[in-house]
């Protein structure tokens, strides 16, 4: 096969690439995707609504249409699709927290060559060994908005009817369970989470007027006791923080105490087994290196094994977020 010039430019956009982050948080630090919709559509406007100079509206406006942000001319923006729906202020979408969730680990990043060359025994829990409650509610107000978006879809993609309880491990904010048990009106749930995390998980509830079908334990899933009567169980995107011993770990716990013919699924960023993406689950896995944890990107064939391992019969995998997340399932037998 014909192959066309060599040249430099992927590599100068990687070696630049933190450009492009810059310019995204600045415009967001800004509002211009709140004040393009609000009718501010030249940069000219855009420099009063900004109060900035009409050289700098100009040069971030020019920035934004080149990385598809805006569309439009000079004369004439607009929002691109997903600018519109998830960077304008007030709409139901806004994302601006979990747009800008991994901003102050960017120091960090730019040390990733020493954290890479850290030679010391990971922990466990990385990040989440030493969490407070309001490192806790900081954490959990950037990621709502995208897990409950994550939980309805998996509450229409995955049939729970017929199911009584569902554990939900590491489940946080209580997504999965709030919108699992309001999708099927005869299931109960448990968020079951490290202590600060409840205490958060507790305020969602209520905010979602949960309490009444959502329950919380407070303990550490990779070595505190889970419920005994369970028989469906999620655990949702947590999987990079741990290694492959504690994920088939944490599996087996899992296929243990759940009652016969109950359920598992993991919904995951989970890589393809030739490793060449998504580019998305590769990097989560790698940012646990910033935390000295155990965690790495797992592969879809690994996680599969997990469950096989376990003892999970009837293991599937499918894609549930494209370029994203994965989902493996598996049910425990009827006879065990």
């Amino acid at each position: 096969m014909k192959k066309g010039p060599v040249d430099t430019t992927r590599l100068q956009r990687y070696a630049r690439a933190y450009t492009e982050s810059a310019t995204f948080y600045a415009a967001l630090d800004l509002e211009l995707f709140t004040h393009v919709a609000n009718g501010a559509d030249t940069p000219a406007k855009l420099a009063t609504a900004l109060e900035i100079t009409d050289l700098n509206a100009e040069r971030l406006v020019t920035a934004c249409l080149a990385m598809g942000l805006l569309e439009g001319t000079g004369d004439s923006l607009r929002n691109a699709a997903d600018s519109d729906r998830y960077l304008v202020k007030g709409k139901p979408g806004y994302a601006e927290a979990w747009m800008t969730f991994t901003r102050p680990d960017i120091p960090e990043w730019l040390k990733l060559t020493d954290h890479l060359r850290n030679r010391t025994e990971p922990t466990t829990l990385g990040m989440y060994a030493d969490l407070t409650v309001e490192q806790a509610r900081a954490y959990h107000a950037a990621t709502y908005s995208i897990g409950m978006g994550a939980g309805k879809k998996f509450a229409r993609e995955v049939d729970l009817s017929g199911r009584r309880k569902l554990l939900d491990l590491g489940g946080g904010s209580g997504a999965y369970s709030i919108a699992a048990t309001r999708a099927f009106p005869e299931l109960k749930a448990v968020v079951l989470d490290l202590p600060p995390v409840i205490e958060v998980t507790k305020d969602y509830l209520r905010e979602n007027h949960a309490q009444d079908r959502v329950s919380t334990q407070v303990g550490d899933f990779t070595r505190d006791p889970f419920p005994d009567d369970v028989d469906a169980i999620v655990m949702a995107s947590n999987l990079p923080i741990y290694g492959e011993a504690v994920i088939q770990h944490v599996i087996q716990r899992a296929y243990d105490a759940l009652l016969p013919g109950g359920e598992m699924h993991l919904v995951g960023e989970m890589i393809h087994d030739d490793r060449l993406g998504p580019l998305d689950a590769a990097l989560w896995g790698l940012s646990e290196t910033l935390n000295n944890s155990g965690g790495k990107a797992h592969t879809t064939g690994q996680c599969r094994r997990y469950f096989e391992t376990a003892g999970f019969t009837n293991v599937t995998d499918s894609v549930f977020v494209p370029g994203v997340l994965h989902l493996v399932t598996g049910v425990k037998t009827q006879s065990d």
